[in-house]
């Protein structure tokens, strides 16, 4: 069992930045990949980040790609989104998932383990 736990949202205005953070609670991260999804209310849940547990290429949404950067520290356990440029667009609850030793994922059904979220608002 894998639990994940989110900080680091909150209210920000337009253009302005936010670090999120997902500290996992197993031994070590480092064979798992990991993916930031976010959900709007009245939206389904929509893929944002990933980042492999092998070293490979992360992988981003079109609406993010140059404004968000995906990382990790597996000595701390933990997944971190940047997020630069932020638009109201990008309010939601951000969601950090897990996968054991699994080729990078766009989709929620692809993740095994969930946190419970952290909310982003963006202020126009």
């Amino acid at each position: 069992q894998v639990l994940l736990v989110e900080s680091g949202g909150g209210l920000v205005q337009a253009g302005g930045s936010l670090r999120l953070s997902c500290a996992a609670s197993v031994r070590s991260i480092s064979s798992y990949s990991m993916g930031w999804f976010r959900q709007a209310p009245g939206k389904e849940r929509e893929f944002v980040a990933a980042i492999p547990w092998n070293g490979g290429n992360s992988a981003y949404a079109d609406s993010v790609k140059d404004r968000f950067t995906i990382s990790r520290d597996n000595a701390k356990n933990t997944v971190y989104l940047r997020m630069n440029s932020l638009k109201p667009e990008d309010t939601a609850v951000y969601y950090c998932a897990a996968v054991y030793r699994a080729f990078v994922r766009r989709t929620p059904a692809g993740y095994d383990y969930w946190g419970q979220g952290t909310q982003v608002t963006v202020s126009s």
